[in-house]
């Protein structure tokens, strides 16, 4: 029907010869604003609108759309009466276009991973390291020689001074020696030793301990400790430690040990077993010593040549460790009781030489000796370094630690003439 109203619009129609007059002119479809009318000759003429496309059922129908075309369009479509209202809103109809949506999600997720990715290329702070895990149980660097690991002074870790003490630092040299053997994968049941030591019963025992101290780390700074062993001997191991500031790289302590090998069972000093050696000497480290040795004798010290002494110390069930010995970070505390305390207020510790002769037991009871050099403390306000001879002994009079200390003015870089301290230490 409509491609027959379509096709007289463009097909002239013959008309009868003469029109009826009682008839009544028939109507065709309007086709989209096209409109038909009779005229005197009786023909069809067909007059487009000018404003807007011919359209059927809403499509938009170009002047030179084939017939067939139309009708296939006019057929799919939905009848004009039954779509006459809209159809009823509900919950379908009404939901977003979800490939939009997730086009638009797409989108935004993109643009921040280009974001970030931009972010990984700008250069970082010096100290964003620090935000990345910096005081884990550190890692091995150098091709697996150094164990390195950052610390972060606290505030029970400094003295007076508002510097870290002495034993602050020794702990955290002791800790990394560990975390290193840990590390590397040869941590034993033992305190620090290795599987076969485990299965000989023997553990690392520390004979001699040397200590520079340049600048003490106060509340709040990160020191990075780097440590690694070496060969001492036929029957020892070398273990040096560097201590930096981390933000500075400066050096702040450099530290050698000796270390031997005892029986934890009979107590007796052991050579190191080929199997041991087998473990530990991949780890070796040929390197320079990193404190200059200083190879002069301790000297002993008895009642006479002492001028300080500190009797009645005895440790406690906390100053024992795995091996139910004294541990020897302890031992400097105790060597430094009997110093004296003009000393100690003026001067700061600036190296330490130790030698371990036996353990302690927890039943010990011992005595801190201390003898001051020439240039002591009578001699203060020279604002020179001091240098005194230690020693730590039982009730009995057998020899714990022998030891040698130096101490530099804590003021002489910062203040003119002795006596102008800050306000805190007046």
């Amino acid at each position: 029907m409509v491609a027959t109203a379509a096709t007289s619009a463009f097909i002239p129609v013959p008309s009868p010869s003469a029109p009826d007059p009682s008839s009544k002119p028939k109507k065709l479809a309007n086709l989209g604003g096209m409109k038909s009318k009779s005229t005197s000759s009786g023909g069809l003429q067909v007059k487009a609108n000018a404003q807007a496309p011919p359209k059927i059922n809403g499509s938009s129908v170009s002047l030179t759309t084939p017939v067939e075309t139309v009708k296939h369009e006019v057929e799919m479509s939905p009848s004009s009466s039954s779509s006459s209202s809209p159809p009823p809103r509900t919950f379908i109809n009404t939901l977003p276009d979800w490939s939009m949506l997730l086009a638009a999600i797409t989108t935004i997720f993109l643009a921040a991973e280009k974001q970030w990715m931009m972010l990984d290329w700008k250069p970082r702070r010096p100290d964003m390291d620090l935000l990345i895990d910096p005081f884990g149980l550190g890692r091995i660097v150098q091709d697996g020689f150094v164990f390195r690991q950052n610390f972060s002074i606290r505030s029970y870790e400094i003295g007076a001074d508002r510097t870290a003490s002495i034993e602050t630092l020794m702990n955290h040299l002791q800790e990394t020696a560990l975390n290193h053997v840990k590390t590397a994968g040869l941590l034993g049941d033992g305190f620090g030793s290795t599987p076969e030591m485990c299965k000989k019963n023997l553990i690392w025992v520390v004979a001699r301990m040397q200590v520079v101290v340049d600048r003490y780390p106060t509340w709040g700074d990160v020191v990075q400790v780097d440590t690694s062993v070496g060969p001492s001997g036929k029957n020892g191991m070398r273990r040096n430690w560097f201590v930096r500031d981390y933000k500075t790289g400066e050096i702040l302590t450099r530290a050698s040990s000796v270390w031997v090998m005892m029986n934890k069972k009979t107590r007796k000093l052991s050579k190191i077993p080929e199997e041991v050696r087998g473990e530990i000497e991949p780890y070796f480290l040929d390197s320079d010593p990193v404190v200059e040795e200083d190879s002069r004798k301790l000297q002993k010290l008895d009642d006479n040549t002492a001028d300080y002494v500190r009797t009645g110390l005895a440790p406690r069930w906390s100053d024992l460790d795995v091996n139910q010995h004294v541990n020897n970070v302890k031992y400097i505390g105790w060597i430094l009781e009997s110093a004296p305390l003009p000393i100690l207020e003026s001067h700061e510790l600036a190296g330490i030489t130790l030698e371990y002769r036996r353990e302690c037991g927890k039943d010990s009871v011992l005595q801190s000796l201390t003898a001051v050099s020439s240039n002591g403390v009578g001699n203060l306000a020279s604002l020179a370094d001091i240098e005194c001879q230690h020693l730590l002994r039982l009730e009995d009079g057998a020899e714990i630690v022998r030891g040698r200390t130096v101490w530099r003015p804590k003021y002489a870089k910062n203040f003119g003439t002795f006596g102008q301290l800050p306000a805190e230490s007046a």
